[in-house]
């Protein structure tokens, strides 16, 4: 089969592959129908994701059909189509058992799939512990609708989810990129009474209020004066950093009021550092991580409901054999690129 490989730092392949088979008794193959590139595949690419293993296929934002299951599976088999969850968990240990899926001890366990063990970016995929690993799709949703469920729509759930927002207040979203889109429409669901994306690249913001028109779209110059004149307390009550640049980690506390919480979402290529001196007295509450990507049922449940479509996000589409192209034009965000679907035929 073909399957986009991790050859060596700065270097990513199309490579024939044998096709997966079950490893274990909790195990489910899955026929790739359509997948999609992530930034966190870039980060693979540059070396800025040590745990990565040279030679496993990457790719972990999938939607398929179900092949084959082990003997222990119980809640999916063959025929059904399902969006595959970033983290593969096993749903008994400590973490699992307290909903941080990103931490679950088992050997497979968190963000394993394209940068641990073989991803989805191919073919077919092996999927451990499918029973929570795989969530099947509604009829009346579509692969298209059901892709980004499991990694960008279950990141910008988790982010609106901790970040403690209540209805009428104030939201700061930094970065209109991909997951900071998934992180918009998930916060609207929380009913705020503003929300304000910022963003430094015109086309995104065009994009915002092109399909936000009722969200407030502003460039990072100036921010932290526009959020205090357009909040109630001296800053937001709640910011979400989704954009993972030293500036963008800098304006997240400079822009929240005392007290706020400021949750970290974006994926850092080098250490940031927090200037408590000129912090302190805000007494803000920081919350940071990895997606706890257990909550698929309920997303594609508001899917299929019309609360949250991500379709739009999908500017462009490959198909498997043309991958290379469509990571030179993801990579180098072209042609208003948003994101990009895999197809496979």
């Amino acid at each position: 089969m073909l399957a986009y490989t991790y050859v060596e730092q700065g270097h990513f392949e199309l490579r024939d592959k044998p096709r997966p088979t079950l490893q274990g008794p909790k195990d489910a193959i899955v026929r790739v129908t359509l997948s999609s590139i992530c930034t966190s595949d870039l980060h693979i690419k540059h070396g800025a994701v040590p745990r990565a293993v040279p030679g496993i296929t990457v790719g972990h934002e999938l939607v398929g059909v179900v092949e084959e299951t082990g003997p222990a599976v119980a809640n999916v088999r063959p025929g059904d189509r399902v969006a595959v969850n970033v983290e593969t968990y096993c749903g008994d240990c400590f973490f699992c058992r307290h909903g941080w899926v990103n931490n679950c001890t088992d050997p497979d366990g968190g963000w394993a799939l394209g940068c641990r063990i073989d991803g989805g970016q191919a073919e077919y995929v092996r999927v451990p512990h499918a029973d929570t690993g795989l969530t099947r799709i509604p009829d009346a949703v579509t692969d298209a609708q059901a892709l980004f469920v499991g990694d960008l729509l279950a990141t910008g759930y988790w982010a609106a989810d901790i970040g403690e927002i209540h209805k009428g207040d104030t939201v700061l979203i930094l970065g209109a990129g991909p997951t900071g889109l998934c992180t918009l429409q998930c916060v609207q669901l929380k009913e705020p009474g503003r929300i304000i994306v910022c963003e430094k690249d015109p086309d995104r913001l065009a994009f915002v209020r092109t399909h936000y028109p009722q969200v407030l779209a502003v460039p990072p110059e100036g921010l932290p004066e526009f959020v205090r004149a357009n909040s109630d307390h001296g800053g937001a009550d709640a910011v979400l950093e989704v954009a993972g640049t030293e500036d963008t980690f800098r304006l997240a506390w400079a822009c929240a009021r005392p007290n706020a919480v400021v949750t970290i979402v974006a994926m850092y290529d080098r250490p940031q550092t927090l200037p408590l001196p000129d912090m302190y007295g805000k007494n803000l509450i920081f919350k940071t991580g990895g997606v706890d990507g257990c909550h698929c049922q309920e997303t594609l449940d508001l899917i299929a409901a019309g609360k949250i479509d991500t379709t739009p996000l999908i500017t462009h589409t490959f198909p498997l054999q043309e991958i290379d192209k469509a990571y030179d034009l993801f990579e180098h965000r072209r042609d208003k690129v948003i994101k990009v679907a895999i197809q496979n035929t």
